[in-house]
């Protein structure tokens, strides 16, 4: 067993009447890629968004290396600093270069000076292939550079884990693979990933495993090769063929 970076036990949320997660138990080990798959509503991104910490569980508890996040009286904004995470919208400073956003969290949240911050960002941007559109701004990079640089974004912060949240969602295809592309370089290289997305080529591929999500409940999870060729559950079997037919 290595070491597990972030976990949860019996995780469950709810907005006014509405139980988006109905118990959930998980762990993501250091150096593990794994992906999540489900339908519309069945509640992955609002997993993501607890497990990122940019929301609290209406029940259950969140472990990060090991401790209670909101039962040890630890530092939410420094156990957050630690946990990167990829939006479906990049959402980058328009008035900023690739540089300038990238550079940003280092400065703010982590303290560096300037020149420092700017080393890491140019690590960071080269790791995402966009070292020589450093000095761009976001209206004239595409899409999906714009995904790329909120990737480095990401990097530059040495976070423990990083959460992709439909990283690709917005793109077309060309654009998708350049996305998809970097995230694998980011697997092979061991960095922890948790990724909510539908791009089942990049699952199969590189994924520790694959969890399928439906109705606020993870209720199958496997192996790429087993999950995705022999369903066990009557639900995920439906979605595999609704979503690659053939399954």
């Amino acid at each position: 067993m290595g070491e597990v970076v972030l976990a949860c036990e019996g995780l469950k949320k709810r907005y006014g009447g509405l139980w988006v997660l109905k118990g959930i138990d998980f762990e993501i080990e250091k150096g593990q890629t794994k992906v999540i798959i489900g339908p519309s509503g069945s509640g992955k991104s609002t997993f993501l968004r607890l497990m990122g910490l940019l929301e609290p569980p209406t029940e259950g508890k969140i472990y990060f290396e090991g401790k209670d996040v909101y039962g040890s009286g630890l530092d939410l904004n420094m156990i957050r600093a630690k946990i990167g995470f990829v939006f479906q919208e990049p959402s980058l400073f328009r008035h900023l270069t690739a540089l300038g956003n990238v550079k940003l969290g280092p400065k703010v949240v982590l303290k560096m000076k300037d020149d420092e911050a700017e080393r890491k960002a140019l690590e960071a941007l080269k790791t995402v292939r966009l070292e020589e559109w450093s000095h761009h701004y976001p209206a004239q990079l595409s899409g999906g550079q714009q995904q790329r640089v909120g990737i480095a974004r990401a990097l530059a912060m040495d976070p423990d884990i990083i959460l992709f949240d439909e990283p690709t969602a917005s793109l077309d295809i060309e654009l998708t693979w350049e996305v998809i592309d970097v995230m694998k370089d980011l697997a092979r290289r061991g960095v922890t990933m948790l990724v909510v997305t539908h791009e089942l080529g990049f699952a199969k591929e590189v994924a520790d495993e694959i969890l399928f999500m439906d109705d606020g409940r993870i209720i199958e999870s496997g192996p790429p090769e087993e999950l995705l060729k022999n369903p066990k559950t009557p639900r995920a079997r439906e979605f595999l063929r609704r979503l690659i037919g053939g399954v």
